[in-house]
Order: C-alpha cells, then sequence, then structure tokens
C-alpha cells in the first residue's frame, strides 16, 4: 500500500485507488486490469496498464478493449470518458504512430524508466513540458 500511496502522489490531485489487478468479464472471459483509479477532478475512470518490455500493438489493442468495456460496464451518468494509460519500459514509436494512439485522446503510451534522472535531464523535461502547455493554450484561443 505504500508504493501505491507514492504513485497516487506522483499522478497529481484528485486520484482516488480504485483497484489493483482488477477483473472485468466480456462475455465468458475475465481479463486483468494492473490498476484503476478514479479522478474526482476530472470525473472519470483511468486504467493504468504496465509493461515491462517494448510498446506492442497488442498492449495498444489490449487497453482499448479495457477503456472500451470500462465505458460500456463500469462508467456511470455525468462520468467523464475512461482515460487508458500504458506504461512500458519502452516506447515504439512507430507503433504508437501508426496505432489507435495517434488520434486518441483516450489512451496514451508513456516510457518509464527505473533510475533518477539528473537535475538537468528534470529542468529539461519541465521545460519540454512547459512550451507543450503553452502551445497547447495558444491553440486553443484560436
Amino acid at each position: 500500500m505504500d508504493n501505491i500511496q507514492k504513485f497516487l502522489l506522483e499522478l497529481g490531485k484528485g486520484f482516488a485507488f480504485v483497484a489493483r489487478q482488477q477483473y472485468i468479464e466480456a462475455g465468458d472471459e475475465q481479463f486483468r486490469i494492473d490498476l484503476v483509479f478514479y479522478n474526482f477532478i476530472l470525473k472519470c475512470f483511468v486504467l493504468i496498464d504496465l509493461k515491462i518490455g517494448k510498446l506492442t500493438h497488442q498492449d495498444i489493442g489490449q487497453m482499448d478493449m479495457y477503456v472500451r468495456m470500462y465505458e460500456d460496464l463500469r462508467k456511470q451518468e455525468g462520468d467523464n470518458p475512461t482515460i487508458g494509460i500504458i506504461l512500458c519500459s519502452q516506447k515504439n514509436e512507430a507503433v504508437a504512430k501508426y496505432s489507435v494512439l495517434k488520434d486518441s485522446r483516450q489512451l496514451f503510451a508513456s516510457r518509464y524508466v527505473t533510475f533518477l534522472p539528473t537535475e538537468e535531464e528534470l529542468k529539461a523535461e519541465i521545460e519540454k513540458d512547459r512550451e507543450i502547455i503553452e502551445r497547447t493554450k495558444m491553440l486553443n484561443k484560436e
């Protein structure tokens, strides 16, 4: 539970832990979603799938199915669309580019690292994110 609490704090505000290895059924088959959260600010479920290796099209298809199942079976009236996040040790840019990830507002793949970045790397990442946010704000105003 300590690790889950730390993970929640890294995700940001509004996250509530729902389940770990949650079973969800489709017909006569059962599937397990690694982590399920509900975000009270976004008013939506957030499904997280953890992958040790490189991102594959099967991983993306699996998460797409989980999101669709959650939309159909668990989403309540007033909830916003379910978000699916795939955390993988290697993001395959070509697979991401030619899959449903490309234009999806509900599915995301992100690479994680098993070591702490340097202070310079953190500053560069924060600056990159700030620029993306600023560009998005400008586009939304237009």
